[in-house]
């Protein structure tokens, strides 16, 4: 079992729970992920590790209630058990040798791109930052991102909060600019990342995307987590999650993470009957 030592809601559906673990903590770099398990006959789903507390040994994660399970997840509360916590998992983020990034985060994705935007920050690399919401309610982690941020920009899809626009927008204003990058590395919904890749590859700029498909294990034995780069099928669970962006086939990704959206809606809609609340 593993305690909940701190909840924070960030927004109206976006929640970080901080979890006392300290074997994961040990090894946790950024870019990993745990996966756990809210009840013993629930199912397992993975979440990026979004911060460690070497003091309170604990492991932060932060999630959107999107479906049955993250719903449940989000009921806990300071002092709740969570069943099962394994990892880390998945690679971790390769930062060595980087000198000058634009981290682009997009929603829930931010919460991905933090660790990775400050790790390169504390490692003296030129950090740009550039994060998007769909509008001023689903803002988060915006003061944290421009602590560690050489420029920061926040776009709303409806220009409800600063620019108005989406991310490529920004990251098409300062190559025009002739700014230019070692790495781009971008996080959030899939056609986000693939829109993020297909621009960067004009300019040849390395870009890296973190996949999240459907994941059921973690360890690479399901194959519920494949994605094809370079023609190749390869498992964001031990191969990733991260990848380069212009190898992956963003087309077969979105397919796959449509074919169960249906079923999940309606278990997310039994358990919103079975608490009696609404998000």
């Amino acid at each position: 079992m593993y305690p909940i030592i701190k909840k924070t809601i960030l927004t109206p559906t976006v929640s970080q729970l901080d979890i006392h673990a300290p074997l994961v903590i040990k090894h946790a770099k950024p870019g990993q992920f745990v996966m756990l398990r809210v009840t013993s006959d629930g199912e397992r789903i993975p979440l990026t590790i979004a911060g460690i507390d070497p003091i309170h040994e604990s492991v932060s994660v932060i999630f959107q209630v999107v479906g049955a399970t993250t719903y449940a997840l989000n009921q806990l509360n300071q002092g709740d058990l969570i069943v099962d916590l394994a990892g880390p998992l998945g690679k971790p983020t390769e930062l060595e040798g980087l000198k000058k990034v634009c981290i682009i985060g997009g929603g829930v994705g931010c919460a991905i791109a933090y660790p990775i935007a400050k790790a390169l920050w504390n490692q003296q690399t030129e950090v740009h930052t550039i994060i998007g919401f769909r509008t001023s309610s689903l803002i988060f982690l915006e003061s944290e991102f421009k602590e560690i941020s050489h420029t920061f920009h926040l776009l709303t899809d409806d220009g409800s909060s600063h620019s108005k626009g989406r991310v490529t927008d920004q990251l098409q204003s300062m190559l025009n600019q002739g700014i230019t990058f070692d790495e781009v590395i971008a996080i959030g919904p899939l056609l986000m990342m693939k829109s993020v890749a297909e621009l960067t590859k004009k300019y040849g700029i390395k870009t890296i995307v973190s996949m999240n498909p459907i994941m059921v294990d973690g360890t690479g034995m399901c194959g519920g987590c494949r994605v094809s780069v370079a023609g190749q099928m390869k498992f964001a669970c031990v191969d990733g999650p991260e990848f380069d962006g212009h190898q992956v086939d963003f087309d077969a990704a979105i397919l796959r993470n449509r074919m169960y959206q249906q079923e999940e809606l309606e278990n997310y809609q039994c358990e919103i009957s079975k608490g009696g609340e609404t998000i």
